[in-house]
This record gives C-alpha cells, structure tokens and sequence, in this order.
C-alpha cells in the first residue's frame, strides 16, 4: 500500500512541478517518502498569515488562493497555486511567520511536509538547494508580475486584460482559441486586481460583447490572445 502511494505521488509529481522535475532520482524517492496525502475540501485555510510556520505544502491536485490582507480586512489576491506548486517555502526556510493566507478554491489532495523534516531532508540531499532557489526565484518573478499589473496598469480593463492573459498561459490551445478552468467568483476576481465585484461583472460584460472572451459553463476561451493583448496594452 505505501508503495502504491509513493508511486501515486511520483507519478503526479513528474507530470507537473518545475521544482520536481530538477531533482534526482534518489532525491525524488525520498522526498516522496515524506509526502502523506490528504483531502481538502474548497475554501479550507491551509495557514494564514503571520501564524507561526510549521510546514510546507505540496499540491498534487486542485488550486489554493495566495493573498495578503490589510488591518481593515482588504484582501490582495497574489496567485492561484495548481499541481506541482509548493507553497510556504520561504517561511519553512527562514522560520519566520506565514507571510500570506493559503485557501484551498476547490475540492484538493495536499500534502503538507512538517518544517523540520524537510530541513532534514535537505541536510541530506544538498544537490536540492540549487531547485529550492530556483522555485523561489520563480515565485519572486511571479509576484513582481502581480505587482506590475496592479502598479502599471492605469484602469480595472486593462488590469483584468493581464490577469486573464496571464492565467490563459495555463490554459490548452483549441481551434477556438486558449481554454482552461475558470471557477473563481467575480468578488474573487476583483481580489486580484484591486477592483469591486460590480466593476469586474461590467468588464467581463465588456470583454464578452467585444468578443474578447467566451464563456461555456466553467470554461473561458480567449479567442485571440493578440487582441487580449492590444487591449491589455492600450
């Protein structure tokens, strides 16, 4: 049974995760070893910030919110972390406070590696520190992106234009044009760029009649990523 479950996890993990995929396998093997997958149900806070750091997380499927929040309860929204994402790793190598909430978005499988443990494990596989700096330059480059949108863009459309742009990189090339899951709530969205729920219903409005965005249930299909981005940029 241990063995099918560690063959589950190396199996999820080589399929997606840039962190994963710059190890060895002796490394994998056993960082695998470490991981004890569990359920979570959608809007679960996995920790929130400024608690105490006591372990990081390793998502293997569903999405979980990063934001930050203000003393008078704003919420930033900074990413959606999917399969492959290890979240709360500059806390666990620092030791210093969760510096943002985890929420889980959707019905997820986790798995949570206590702090200490995994400091163990990279005291035993140096070659790992080279992945580690790597996946928090990532992170880095990520959050730079986040804060060039919000900072840069001079209006909520052209905000929500490099949101979306952004999010359809993750998305699968159809005849129709990118496609991929979109579950997030308007007042979610508004998360993201600083923008209220209303004004993010009356741009989607926008894009939708500018045929800039199409809509099927829980999928977005972005038509042409080059007129996206001529507005994005206007």
């Amino acid at each position: 049974m241990e063995s099918m479950r560690e063959g589950n996890c190396r199996s999820l993990a080589k399929r997606a995760g840039e962190f994963f995929s710059k190890l060895t396998d002796s490394t994998l093997e056993d960082f695998f070893a470490m991981e004890y997958p569990s359920p979570y149900a959608a809007n679960v806070v996995l920790f929130t910030e400024g608690e105490p750091v006591r372990a990081l997380f390793v998502i293997l499927e569903g999405e979980v919110r990063l934001s930050i929040n203000s003393s008078d309860g704003r919420r930033l929204s900074l990413r959606i972390a999917r399969r492959g994402d290890i979240i709360g790793l500059s806390s666990t190598l620092s030791g210093f406070p969760y510096d943002m909430t985890a929420e889980t978005l959707c019905t997820s499988k986790i798995a949570p590696i206590e702090r200490r443990e995994f400091l163990n494990f990279l005291a035993r596989h140096p070659d790992a520190y080279q992945a580690v700096t790597e996946e928090m330059a990532r992170h880095m480059t990520i959050a730079c992106s986040q804060l060039r949108t919000l900072g840069l863009s001079s209006s909520a459309p052209e905000k929500l234009a490099r949101l979306l742009l952004e999010w359809s990189d993750l998305g699968q090339a159809t005849g129709s044009g990118s496609c991929l899951r979109f579950s997030l709530t308007h007042e979610q969205i508004g998360d993201f760029i600083g923008a209220s729920r209303e004004t993010v219903t009356r741009t989607l409005s926008k894009f939708k009649n500018s045929h800039l965005v199409a809509f099927q249930g829980s999928t977005m299909t972005i038509p042409s990523r080059a007129a996206l981005a001529d507005y994005a940029h206007a």
